[in-house]
């Protein structure tokens, strides 16, 4: 085994598993296939449902950039496995909730608190201290365990619940996420890269800013913000898309489908950014990735026909988990690598600050509208000025060890 990790894409496998039941198809996927079930159950309304969401992943978004500054002192292992199996057990430990929203909300707060282990956080980390020149490929790929897993675990969910209910869905994505992530994390991801005879940002002296510096950069907060827009419109989409395409007509069965569909374009989008990311200036990527959900949310918003609907969901996937690769990516390119973990928990906070802020804000929109079309168009305008955020990044601060000479010469200037 000591052998085999020498190779250093056995660490990006091991990060696709991880992934695969990570916050987002756990937490996000899955919600809105719980939604319509929970709500009858109880006799909540989608919006009082949508607020537990809210809170577990506000709760990430605060516990995220403590548990980046950790694994950074720390290491991966010590720190993630122990959340791991509380992430686990609390969800599904919602099987057990009886009819209060009081316990269904502290149940996802405890989720969300648990769930920052994993996010992207420490497999971005694993895979950034052993690649350089190949960095955008191995992340790309990496997180194309985030699409892989919002294809397949809706549709582990949508079985449970035809099998055993809401409630035995809770159970089964709790046992998933246990079988899945703690063996690769305890195996392969956590193992320091010196332990593999790799190098480490704790052996090296790698350039870049603390966290306290990034955070009063301008830099910083175009990412941010622009982040946060990309998080708050595709997350508010993916988390209604099922009772969305429901109203419209489409089966649960045939709506689930599309939210797979979105799923399978994340998987391809992912692994085609991290392709382009080692070849393009990145902010152009990110650009492109951010138009696609401005086109399929319009698409969404303009018609309800089934091929406009199956078109925009692919759109609104391609956009999908841009705060993995994108924000890894970025980061260590206008931020460094001296404090990874810290940094990327600011910036993965904020993400998830938006990501709980779009579902509730469509639940609320809906229940007062009776439609979702005034946050479709809001969406849009929110999308273009994400991409104009990128754009104005400019040329990499820390260009890397494999950049070429006239890259190394065109050091950003601070702005």
């Amino acid at each position: 085994m000591h052998t085999e990790l020498r190779n250093r894409w056995w660490v990006v496998l091991a990060s696709v598993f991880g992934l695969l039941v990570g916050n987002g198809p756990v937490m996000q996927f899955t919600f809105g296939t719980m939604l319509p079930e929970v709500s009858r159950a109880f006799g909540w309304s989608r919006g009082a449902v949508s607020a537990s969401i809210v809170i577990g992943l506000w709760m990430t978004g605060l516990a995220t950039p403590v548990f980046g500054r950790l694994v950074d002192r720390f290491g991966i292992r010590p720190v993630a496995l122990p959340a791991i199996a509380v992430f686990s057990v609390s969800t599904a430990s919602v099987a057990l909730v009886p009819a209060s929203r009081a316990a269904f909300t502290c149940l996802y707060a405890l989720m969300g608190l648990a769930a920052a282990s994993q996010t992207p956080l420490i497999y971005a980390k694993a895979i950034s201290a052993r690649f350089d020149a190949q960095r955008g490929l191995a992340l790309g790929v990496a997180m194309a365990g985030v699409g892989l897993g919002a294809a397949l675990v809706p549709q582990f969910a949508q079985a449970l619940i035809t099998l055993l209910g809401w409630r035995g869905a809770y159970a089964g994505l709790g046992a998933l996420t246990f079988a899945l992530a703690f063996p690769a994390v305890a195996i392969v991801v956590g193992r320091q890269p010196r332990e593999a005879g790799l190098e480490t940002a704790a052996a090296a002296n790698l350039p870049g800013l603390t966290g306290s510096e990034a955070v009063r950069t301008a830099r910083f907060w175009l990412l941010a913000v622009g982040f946060f827009l990309v998080a708050g419109t595709t997350g508010g989409v993916i988390a209604h898309l099922v009772p969305l395409l429901t109203d419209r007509g489409l089966s649960p069965a045939r709506a689930t489908g599309l939210l797979s569909m979105a799923g399978l374009a994340l998987i391809g989008g992912r692994v085609l950014a991290g392709f382009l990311l080692d070849r393009i200036h990145a902010p152009y990527v990110a650009a492109g990735f951010f138009a696609a959900p401005l086109v399929g949310i319009a698409a969404l918003l303009l018609t309800s026909r089934p091929e406009a609907a199956a078109i925009g969901t692919v759109l609104v996937g391609m956009g999908l988990g841009a705060e993995v690769d994108l924000i890894a990516f970025l980061l260590s390119r206008y931020l460094g690598m001296r404090c990874f973990g810290e940094i990327y928990g600011y910036l993965f906070a904020i993400f998830i600050l938006g990501a709980g802020a779009g579902p509730f804000v469509m639940g609320v929109s809906f229940d007062r509208t009776g439609s979702y079309e005034l946050t479709l168009g809001c969406s849009i305008l929110a999308l273009a000025l994400a991409i104009v955020l990128m754009l104005r990044l400019g040329v990499y601060a820390y260009p890397g060890r494999h950049a070429t000479e006239r890259e190394k010469r065109r050091q950003a200037v601070p702005i």
